[in-house]
């Protein structure tokens, strides 16, 4: 590979300019990086939270709470605020994919057949029905 100086790139060249860019990669700040990230975690993000029903903000508050429940010591403020809009943002998929009208005797949309290879026995050698003496 030519680079811009018409200098032809050694694999080994290349490979370490990789292992230098993903070592400062890593040092970078996630607000330089993603910038729209930083911007979600902020409350303004709760003013785009999906209208949901009566029934739909009771089923995303108590899937919280059950989450509180189990979990809530290893949460700070911030990721607390952030679980409790994942919730409500998940909501309205769970009641699409709940109106989808199925019945008992339909078959599942996906058949899982894994491929096994199996080792097959080798047949036996067919024995003549006439021996020589």
């Amino acid at each position: 590979m030519k680079n811009q100086q018409g200098r032809i790139l050694t694999r080994r060249e290349f490979a370490q300019r990789a292992a230098l860019l993903s070592a400062t990669a890593s040092l970078a700040t996630a607000e330089a990086v993603f910038p729209a990230s930083a911007k979600d975690a902020s409350p303004q993000a709760t003013s785009d939270s999906p209208k949901l029903t009566d029934a739909g903000q009771a089923e995303a508050n108590s899937r919280f709470q059950q989450i509180m429940d189990l979990y809530g010591g290893r949460f700070d403020d911030a990721q607390k605020a952030s679980l409790k809009r994942m919730c409500a943002e998940m909501q309205p998929a769970l009641e699409h994919i709940r109106a989808y009208e199925l019945q008992n005797g339909d078959a599942p949309a996906l058949y899982l057949k894994p491929l096994v290879e199996r080792d097959k026995k080798p047949q036996p050698a067919a024995i003549s029905a006439t021996k020589k003496p």
